[in-house]
């Protein structure tokens, strides 16, 4: 067998480890995220584990299983693990813009990272970045936090941006939620009457939820604190400090409040106050 056909197996043979190591690369991160899948699904909320982790590990088996293969073919094919040595030693200026233009990457991997090790929220967490995006963690990549918001939207942030701002996090530790509704009065409105009004409609809601300690009601605390907390230029100012299991019972149950209420206040006399204008009409003096 002369040099040439010997040249042309080499080449085959290198050929057939690169798609060979490939196709297997496929087929194990294949394998993998199905059974971190699975995890996900099923046995974490038997265990009652958080799927965070998980979904986290899912995320990077792609991307670490396809880096191990480049790894063993570079390491495997002499011209390939010659060329690799070769750039790693002479091309530090390539080296150098990679670094930089990578930093970024990195960065996110990182805080992706200290994201899952400290957990300031996890999946299934509802919270508000301080960029004002709000909703539920849906999934955490390498790269990025998703977001699902109220209409169903995904808002994509980078780990390294969101784990620099201030994040609000209302199902860390209670997920319970005290809501504070304001009312205004007219002056002439009776304040007791529009306080009641307020308790009884509060009370009345199936989604209110009585966050009152054991000492609290001990000492006879009210279930629905109702307080003046300011005198405005046109009304009496009202606040109801009302409590709900969740951010979702919280926002529906504030809704249906604000519409019996106002129902209420309607029927017995209540009234809620507008700004009022004096216009004086000046004559033209001849």
């Amino acid at each position: 067998m002369d040099w040439e056909n010997w040249k042309e197996i080499a080449i085959n043979n290198k050929i057939v480890l690169i798609l060979g190591t490939l196709i297997g690369a496929f087929i194990v991160s294949m394998i993998l995220r199905k059974i971190l899948d699975r995890m996900i699904h099923s046995v974490a909320p038997k265990l009652h584990l958080d799927p965070t982790k998980f979904k986290f590990m899912k995320n990077s088996t792609t991307f670490i299983v396809f880096t191990l293969a480049i790894i063993f073919i570079f390491y495997n094919i002499p011209f390939l693990h010659n060329l690799g040595t070769a750039m790693f030693a002479g091309a530090g200026i390539l080296a150098a813009i990679i670094g930089f233009a990578s930093q970024k990457a990195f960065s996110n991997i990182v805080s992706g990272l200290f994201i899952l090790s400290f957990k300031p929220f996890k999946v299934g967490d509802t919270i508000e970045a301080a960029s004002n995006q709000r909703g539920v963690v849906e999934d955490i990549t390498l790269r990025h936090t998703v977001i699902r918001n109220y209409e169903n939207r995904r808002i994509i942030i980078p780990n390294s941006i969101i784990s620099e701002e201030s994040i609000i996090n209302s199902s860390i530790v209670d997920q319970r939620i005290k809501k504070h509704m304001a009312f205004g009065i007219s002056y002439d409105s009776s304040i007791d009457k529009a306080m009641a009004i307020i308790k009884d409609e509060v009370l009345k809601h199936p989604l209110f939820l009585d966050g009152r300690t054991e000492q609290e009601i001990q000492e006879g605390s009210e279930a629905v604190q109702v307080i003046v907390v300011g005198l405005s230029d046109f009304s009496v100012d009202l606040r109801a400090n009302v409590w709900a299991a969740n951010t979702d019972d919280s926002f529906t149950m504030n809704c249906d409040l604000l519409k019996s209420i106002k129902e209420r206040f309607d029927r017995e006399g209540i009234e809620i106050p507008f700004p009022y204008r004096t216009v004086v009409f000046k004559k033209d003096i001849p």
